[in-house]
């Protein structure tokens, strides 16, 4: 079907589609109310890793693997009143529905030896706290001549005390670990609280992106409305790019939820992308449109679709590839899910690009009289020659002038951001997400410095756990790993039962005979910090600790520190296997570069097939691209050169601008194309490329740009960079559109048309 026929029916149905959009929005709308979000990254880990497929499994057999903990601060816990409120703290958190246990000084389990033979009890006595010096001396020696206690439930300075608790694998995160908060909150405690694990992080990421899309998006809105209104000067030219990228915002969020998908800390950039891309179709549209509608034609929504058409289709598609070349190398589910559904809301925002805002222009375009030139129609041509005038019209006669110039400058700029992209740095640490101000980062520090870090790892044995074997592998296991700088103590069945033989005999060890661990197994027994050890046959066990460096090389040589041990340890009655978010970052952090490389590339070769299809030449897909390669290049550079780290948000960015930076182009040379076929005249092609096209462009650079830079406000800080970046990116493609590609074309044409070049400089 042609370009006129289509633009024909849908000014004959111009009513019909008004309709449908208005009731689809309605209907995806209310769907949007029933969307939650969910920051959780664990949730976002693929099945086919072993790390995370293991660390699931370790959820589902020892009462799950989302443990959160509150540090209680003060000058010294080895008081009565700061034990009682440990105890306050550990009892509300108790009663919180999908806690599945509770660990603090208050109920942490005591093995003592005695005349009477051996009591297992609780560490502190609940109805008899210590009171007396000597009381808080015999508990101090306790917990430090307790490994597996010492530095990691008090510290050593006395200051600080954690209470550890775990969700039960099925529990809904945000909402425990919010009651977590509120509940202790309330307490009105004295003491300074903090909070920290994954749920904690979580519920706050979760809370930032509420304020985020809250309170930024409608900020951009506004921001990007007036910059549309002073360069249109009509209200069509404000109010249409701006009803397209809410109605594709709306469109999409209501798909998401009617599937049943969540609002990620990925996907939660979805809305100002979208608005982006919404209004940027809508604003080459309309600036079409306003231009026949100034020089009088008498059909402009007809005839500048025949013009935008193909372009506003060929853009939305190869960006849509952009976004749907995450699906390939990405790690986390959420980058994959934030692809599909961007390249979803790109679609439909060009469908209503094509379909809707004619529609709309076409009824309230009937009150004029067509053929003729209004006042407004008169002044909009004013500004039409000051936009050219003032900035695009000395940029075209530059351009034919000094082609070769420009086109070295932009070789220079490139050689230079090269030399930025090898100072890059990745990083994969969560903390990384919030200001160095907020309580979080505290708390993490606290941590670290304190307590041995905070992310965990689980060491999982496969064998029969009363075996003396197994057990004294598995304190070989823990001592080995207490040698790491990395780690500082770590927790296990073994050694429980060491410290019980040790109560007995005088020796921390495990038993040698498989009847004496049985024994002393049975003192054990119903203990509810069994459950965190070994399931319930007594055939899998695990070590738990933490890592403290959030250094992604000291994660690399931990593992691989492991896996010599593991290698000359694990055997088919005693299989070893370690996991934890370490290991998890460690996949993740080469997952940038993999989704980086895999999905630019990807992105790159299909534009140019795209491109040079439609166009019908495989040239015009190379030269199209060629600017925002350039500026992807110019991005990375920027990156290395100001120490801007790749990380979850700022690895969208690359594929986000050339999805976005793209379009540039492709109007840039669909433009000189078809003006070059009618004409042949060089100069004329030139014109229309940059003049015509030029101005839309600006007015979307300017806008968005401004809608992006916005999210410098953002609570979460990779989001800022995240801003930062694409609006340099977009600034970077345009100006590589409006000067590098007319270079090229200028010179390519030249170059295959010696002799009108001649006649040309005759003349």
């Amino acid at each position: 079907m042609k370009v006129n026929t289509i633009s024909e029916k849908i000014i004959a149905f111009k009513w019909p589609i008004i309709v449908l959009v208005s009731v689809l929005t309605l209907v995806l709308g209310l769907q949007i109310r029933n969307l939650r979000i969910d920051a959780d990254v664990l949730s976002s880990l693929p099945d086919s890793d072993p790390d995370a497929l293991l660390m699931r499994q370790i959820g589902q057999n020892f009462g799950g693997n989302r443990m959160g903990i509150v540090i209680l601060e003060t000058d010294n816990i080895y008081r009565t009143e700061v034990i009682e409120h440990i105890r306050i703290l550990t009892d509300t958190i108790e009663r919180i529905d999908g806690i599945s246990s509770v660990s603090s000084l208050s109920n942490i389990i005591n093995i003592k030896g005695g005349d009477s033979g051996i009591e297992i009890g609780q560490l502190v006595d609940e109805y008899k706290l210590p009171e007396t010096e000597e009381e808080f001396n015999l508990l101090r020696e306790n917990i430090q001549s307790n490994a597996m206690y010492k530095g990691s439930i008090v510290s050593e300075d006395e200051t600080s005390c954690l209470i550890v608790f775990t969700l039960q694998d099925d529990a809904n995160v945000n909402v425990v670990a919010q009651q977590v908060i509120d509940k202790t909150t309330a307490l009105e405690l004295p003491e300074k609280l903090y909070y920290i694990g994954s749920p904690m992080l979580i519920t706050y990421i979760a809370q930032l992106m509420k304020k985020d899309l809250s309170g930024l998006l409608p900020v951009a809105l506004i921001l990007i409305a007036l910059i549309l209104f002073v360069s249109f000067r009509t209200w069509n030219g404000v109010i249409l790019p701006l009803l397209t990228a809410i109605v594709s915002i709306i469109w999409t969020l209501g798909l998401m939820a009617l599937l049943g998908f969540s609002m990620s800390m990925i996907s939660n950039n979805i809305p100002m992308i979208l608005l982006a891309v919404g209004s940027a179709y809508a604003i080459h549209v309309v600036n079409r449109i306003q231009l026949l509608q100034n020089q009088g034609n008498p059909f402009p929504v007809k005839a500048a679709l025949s013009y935008v058409m193909i372009p506003v289709i060929l853009a939305a598609v190869t960006t849509a590839i952009g976004f749907v070349s995450f699906i390939f190398g990405a790690y986390l589910e959420m980058i994959k899910e934030f692809g599909i559904f961007t390249a979803v809301g790109t679609f439909v925002a060009c469908l209503l690009s094509i379909f809707f805002v004619p529609a709309i222009l076409e009824v309230s375009g009937r009150k004029l009289k067509r053929g003729e030139v209004s006042e407004s129609a008169r002044n909009e041509i004013l500004q039409n020659k000051a936009w050219s005038d003032r900035f695009l019209r000395p940029l075209k006669s530059f351009l034919m002038k000094h082609p070769k110039q420009i086109l070295v400058t932009w070789c220079l700029v490139i050689l230079f951001s090269l030399f930025g992209i090898f100072f890059i740095k990745r990083s994969v640490d969560i903390q990384d997400y919030f200001k160095k101000g907020n309580p979080t980062r505290q708390a993490e520090r606290i941590m670290v410095e304190k307590f041995g870090g905070t992310k965990p790892v689980f060491v999982h044995f496969r064998g029969n756990m009363q075996d003396p074997w197994v057990l004294n592998t598995m304190m070989r296991a823990s001592a080995y790993m207490e040698e790491s700088p990395d780690i500082y103590t770590s927790m296990s069945v073994a050694k429980l039962i060491a410290e019980i033989n040790l109560a007995i005999t005088g020796n921390r060890e495990v038993p040698g005979e498989e009847d004496m661990i049985q024994q002393l197994w049975f003192l054990l027994d119903g203990n509810e910090v069994m459950q965190r050890f070994v399931n319930e046959d007594l055939t899998e066990g695990i070590i738990i600790s933490k890592f403290k460096s959030p250094d992604n090389k000291s994660k690399k040589e931990f593992a691989a520190y492991m896996q010599k041990f593991i290698d000359s340890n694990s055997k088919e009655e005693c299989e070893i296997q370690i996991t934890g978010m370490p290991f998890v970052d460690i996949t993740m952090d080469q997952s940038l570069v993999n989704s980086q490389i895999g999905s630019i590339s990807i992105a790159i070769v299909f534009v140019i097939l795209i491109v040079g299809l439609i166009l019908r030449s495989l040239k015009s897909g190379v030269y199209a691209a060629l600017p925002i390669i350039a500026a992807i290049l110019i991005l990375f550079g920027l990156m290395g050169l100001t120490g801007i780290s790749l990380n979850m948000a700022t690895v969208l960015v690359a594929s986000v601008a050339l999805g976005i930076g793209i379009d540039y182009s492709i109007h840039v040379i669909s433009h000189f194309n078809q003006a070059y076929a009618y004409t042949e005249d060089l100069d004329h092609a030139i014109d229309e490329a940059v003049i015509v096209s030029g101005r839309a462009i600006v007015i979307n650079v300017i806008s968005v740009s401004a809608g992006f830079l916005v999210l410098v406000f953002s609570e979460m800080v990779p989001l800022q960079y995240f801003g930062i970046l694409i609006a340099i990116s977009m600034f970077s493609s345009s100006f590589g559109a409006l000067t590098m590609l007319p270079a090229i074309l200028i010179l390519s044409k030249k170059k295959s048309n010696p002799e009108k070049k001649k006649i040309k400089e005759k003349s």
